[in-house]
């Protein structure tokens, strides 16, 4: 067998490829992250369109989301409420058996912003209170929000 047939046969191994998120977006997060009363008005490129708002740390966003549906009237308001720490609680499990106690810090894959417009296309802006979006879905930012 020539070595061109054993290479072609070998099993190759599989590619996933996936936008990387912005090392520095990313970075300017985490710091975000480790105070909660932190804040920084920022206008992203998002496939949606443009986004300007306040970027704030997850923390932070979590207690916005708690607080904004504990205003909503309903059986299911209190348990949504909760449903971000209830997810983030299961993701700390999750990792402490992946990870068996090495605690590695992962960088942020989310991005949350307060106060948000949502400019898309010729259509009205869209206002929304908060926003979570995927950091890799983010293909530029700038600091600020337009004028």
């Amino acid at each position: 067998m020539s070595a061109t047939a054993e290479t072609s046969s070998a099993p190759s191994a599989a590619v996933i490829t996936e936008p990387l998120p912005d090392l520095q977006l990313q970075l300017l997060i985490q710091l975000l992250d480790e105070d909660p009363r932190s804040s920084l008005p920022l206008t992203l490129t998002h496939p949606g369109g443009i986004l300007h708002g306040d970027v704030i740390g997850h923390e932070q966003w979590k207690a916005e989301w708690a607080r904004s549906l504990r205003q909503v009237e309903g059986e299911g308001a209190d348990l949504l409420a909760e449903f971000p720490e209830t997810v983030d609680q299961g993701v700390r499990e999750l990792r402490a058996e992946e990870e068996d106690g090495a605690g590695a810090a992962r960088l942020p894959r989310w991005i949350h912003l307060r106060d948000v417009t949502l400019v898309t296309g010729s259509r009205t802006p869209v206002s929304l209170t908060l926003w979570r979006g995927r950091l890799s879905d983010v293909s530029g930012w700038a600091l600020g929000r337009p004028q």
